[in-house]
């Protein structure tokens, strides 16, 4: 395994830990200018997140008259008896011919966070999952640190933001910087910060993430907020 990679995973709680992990509950609420951009400002506010380690699917709760779920599939909502009310195979296809000024509709916005959830509850693990490549690259520095960096190349069978993203550890092995481009924003730049590391049942979670956009030199463009992450408990299951 890629020495960083094994870094991170170490100071995130460790693999004997994680591959006992079959399920993440986590209390959360997201925010941000994305949200009033796309005419669905609170969509996300307090919710409980149920994401599986073992294959791509989250479920979000309460949304509308039950809960919505993702998988690379299918994007649908339901009501509490399971009843689907909602559905859209064909997650990004349904982004064709947008611009940043376009309107989502729950769909739309259940499919892109909910991938995006998925992957950070399950960083720096996911990295070391059958399929993905890893690359140390040329470190970067800022807040006082230099801190290591990942450049992750994800397979085709996990839906992310993009297939090409670099991870950045602080020198404790953890997340401080994730960076990446959108494919269903357009090829958006976003850099997520991670901070307010907390310890869930020995797996060392950032309980606040933020979101901004990057300039041509890897900088932070300090507005707008575009989204927030806040996350108050988590449970493995």
């Amino acid at each position: 395994m890629n020495d960083l990679l094994a870094l991170a995973i170490e100071a995130h709680g460790g693999f004997d830990r994680w591959n006992s992990i079959r399920t993440i509950e986590a209390d959360l609420s997201v925010g941000g200018a994305l949200w009033d951009m796309k005419q669905l400002p609170g969509i996300f506010r307090d919710k409980l997140v149920v994401a599986e380690t073992r294959r791509q699917r989250l479920s979000l709760a309460p949304f509308g008259e039950g809960r919505l779920v993702f998988t690379p599939e299918r994007v649908w909502t339901e009501d509490a008896s399971g009843r689907s009310l909602q559905h859209r195979d064909d997650g990004a296809g349904a982004f064709a011919g947008h611009t940043q000024a376009t309107s989502w509709d729950a769909l739309h916005a259940g499919y892109f966070n909910s991938q995006a959830l998925w992957t950070y509850l399950s960083q720096p693990f996911l990295y070391a999952a059958p399929g993905f490549t890893v690359e140390e690259i040329e470190p970067w520095e800022e807040g006082g640190e230099v801190w290591r960096s990942l450049r992750v190349t994800f397979p085709d069978t996990i839906i992310s933001h993009t297939r090409t993203q670099v991870t950045r550890f602080g020198p404790d092995g953890l997340i401080r910087r994730h960076d990446y481009t959108v494919d269903v924003l357009g090829g958006a730049r976003g850099s997520n910060y991670a901070s307010e590391y907390r310890n869930f049942d020995g797996i060392k979670v950032p309980t606040r993430r933020r979101v901004y956009a990057h300039d041509d030199a890897m900088r932070k463009v300090g507005e707008p907020l575009l989204v927030s992450i806040d996350i108050s408990q988590v449970r493995f299951i």
